[in-house]
């Protein structure tokens, strides 16, 4: 009996924004589905409009296993992760025994397809690694959107730091993204008809 795929489905009950006062919880399943869904657009508006060749289905799945440590580590808050560089250094351990841990839940035969994954190893994927680090940051930055539309002013020193992260990457698709797509976020569903 093999436990990976069973484990990965308690992200459901890993919550986000730990220190932060949330309106609506956000769960790790949720944000990494967003994630993908985002990472996927990038690749897209990459191959599209910026000449690029990447591969989309890719972006997309890498970005959907991208906290899929948090299953055993929880979801440390990007303030005490990123503190100093001997904290940061440490979670990288503890985010490799994590992984390890994983993939110890899969057959043998498996292993080497999620590997890859969890270690973002194959060729291109360096390229598609920004544009996954950019879902990400757009994803939180969606997240502190609603928060704010609910009234809760906790998520606005939050979304200006993330939209400055994104702009900081130098990305035109993340720049695209932001323009074009985000916006919609802020609306109501009889708005964005």
């Amino acid at each position: 009996m093999f436990h990976f795929y069973a484990m990965l489905s308690r992200m459901k009950y890993i919550c986000r924004w730990g220190l932060m006062r949330n309106t609506r919880k956000e769960t790790l399943s949720e944000h990494s589905f967003e994630t993908a869904v985002i990472a996927h657009a990038l690749a897209v508006l990459r191959n599209t409009r910026f000449g690029g060749h990447v591969s989309p289905e890719r972006a997309a799945l890498l970005a959907l296993y991208h906290d899929a440590t948090e299953i055993l580590t929880g979801d440390l808050p990007t303030p005490v992760k990123y503190f100093n560089p001997q904290i940061r250094s440490a979670y990288r351990e503890v985010e490799t025994v994590a992984q390890n841990k994983l993939l110890s839940l899969l057959p043998e035969d498996l292993k080497p397809s999620y590997e890859s994954v969890f270690t973002a190893g194959k060729e291109g994927d360096k390229e598609l690694l920004p544009l996954v680090k950019a879902a990400d940051k757009l994803s939180a930055v969606i997240k502190c959107m609603e928060e704010k539309g609910m009234g809760n002013s906790e998520f606005i020193k939050a979304e200006a730091s993330l939209r400055q992260a994104v702009s900081d990457l130098h990305l035109p698709e993340a720049d695209c993204f932001v323009t074009e797509f985000l916006p919609s976020y802020a609306l109501t569903l009889d708005e964005q008809d």
